[in-house]
């Protein structure tokens, strides 16, 4: 198996599903041999593929595979996934599908720089670093990752959508109350009778 071959083989299935190939691997597994698919895509939000859109691609990729030869006659077992965020932002679609997450850039220019991406364009990405915007050309990036937060701020409009749920669920619950009271005022009324 020949991860160029492969990767060649496979970038047209996943465009079929909006997903950009991201990396091919191919690792022994014993007698086997693992085959690892990396894909990407922007998703109906701008921020990534959803898992159905990977489950649904991978079943294509398992077919067309199957039927092909391109990987040989051994055994071998597909693994499919998104990039997550273990893998370095080296692309300008990465650094876009990443807006709004906090990354730690090292550059040709200094120290390393953690800070949110604001924006990101063809050539460059802005960050703010606490409170000052900054911008970072991804020709002077070395390596930039995305880093895992736990209690990550929400973005504005999703803040609202989320304060016009609570209000619902507030209301909801007030109805429920008073559907209770109601019920247990039907109780008594039927003990009386």
């Amino acid at each position: 198996m020949r991860e160029s071959q492969i990767a060649g083989f496979v970038s047209p299935i996943l465009a079929q599903h909006g997903l950009d190939l991201d990396a091919v691997e191919v690792v022994p597994a014993g007698k086997r041999r693992l085959l690892r698919i990396v894909v990407d895509g922007d998703g109906p939000d701008g921020t990534g593929p959803l898992l159905d859109d990977i489950a649904t691609a991978t079943r294509a990729v398992s077919v067309a595979l199957d039927e092909s030869d391109v990987v040989g006659s051994a055994a071998y077992t597909l693994e499919v996934s998104s990039r997550g965020v273990s893998r370095p932002l080296e692309l300008p679609r990465h650094w876009r599908r990443n807006v709004g997450r906090l990354v730690t850039v090292r550059s040709t220019e200094g120290e390393p720089v953690t800070g949110r991406v604001t924006a990101a364009g063809e050539e460059s990405a802005s960050l703010d670093v606490a409170g000052t915007s900054r911008e970072i050309a991804y020709a002077t990036v070395t390596k930039a990752l995305v880093q895992v937060e736990l209690n990550r701020p929400v973005p504005k409009e999703l803040a609202e959508v989320v304060d016009e749920d609570e209000d619902q669920a507030e209301t909801d619950d007030e109805l429920d109350e008073t559907d209770d009271t109601d019920d247990e005022l039907d109780d008594e009324t039927e003990d009386d009778a």
